[in-house]
C-alpha cells in the first residue's frame, strides 16, 4: 500500500466518504449514528482543518476528520478524531497513515489534545489509536444505543501532543 496518497478532502469526495461512513454505521462497531447525515450537517460538525482522505488508485479508501469538543475558547486545542476505512481496505495500514497525518496537521495548528470516543467492542480501532500514542482515559457504560437500539459502552482515548504546549 505504498501508493496510498493522504490528501485534503474536497467536497466532491463526499459521495465516496459517505459510502465508507455507511459501512461504519452498518458494522455496528464504529459509531452510534443510525444514518449517514446530509453533507450540510456533517460539514458544520467538522473542522475545516484535518479533513483528510486516503486515496488508492483513484479511489477514496478512508477518511479522518477533527471536530471541536467545546465551543469554549479555552478548549480550542482539544479536538475529537473520527476515522473510517473502507471495509475492503482494512488491516493494510491505511488507518495508521490517516491518523499519523491528522496528528501532524493538528500539531501544526496548535492542537494539544486529540481524543476519540470508541465503541468498547471496536478492538481494531483501540489498537490503531494505541499504535499512534493514544491512551485509555475513560470508560462509559451504556452511554448510547446503537443502530439496533441496543445499549453500548464506549471508551475515551486521548493523545497529548509532545510539541504543542
Amino acid at each position: 500500500m505504498d501508493k496510498v496518497l493522504i490528501r485534503e478532502m474536497k467536497n466532491e469526495d463526499w459521495e465516496e466518504v459517505q459510502t465508507i461512513y455507511k459501512q461504519g454505521i452498518d458494522s455496528g462497531t464504529a459509531t452510534f449514528m443510525k444514518n449517514v447525515p446530509e453533507f450540510e450537517y456533517w460539514d458544520k460538525a467538522k473542522l475545516k482543518i484535518g479533513r483528510l482522505v486516503a486515496e488508492y488508485k483513484g479511489r477514496i479508501v478512508g477518511w479522518v476528520t477533527l471536530s471541536a469538543t467545546s465551543a469554549r475558547e479555552d478548549y480550542a486545542g482539544v479536538n475529537e478524531v473520527s476515522i473510517y476505512v473502507h471495509e475492503d481496505y482494512k488491516s493494510l495500514g491505511i488507518g495508521k497513515k490517516l491518523l499519523q497525518k491528522v496528528i501532524e496537521v493538528s500539531e501544526a495548528n496548535n492542537i494539544w489534545t486529540l481524543q476519540s470516543v470508541i465503541l468498547a467492542n471496536n478492538f481494531s480501532s483501540r489498537k490503531l489509536h494505541e499504535s499512534c500514542g493514544f491512551r485509555l482515559v475513560g470508560y462509559r457504560e451504556r452511554i448510547a444505543k446503537d443502530k439496533n437500539d441496543e445499549w453500548q459502552d464506549s471508551i475515551l482515548m486521548e493523545r497529548r501532543s509532545e510539541v504543542v504546549h
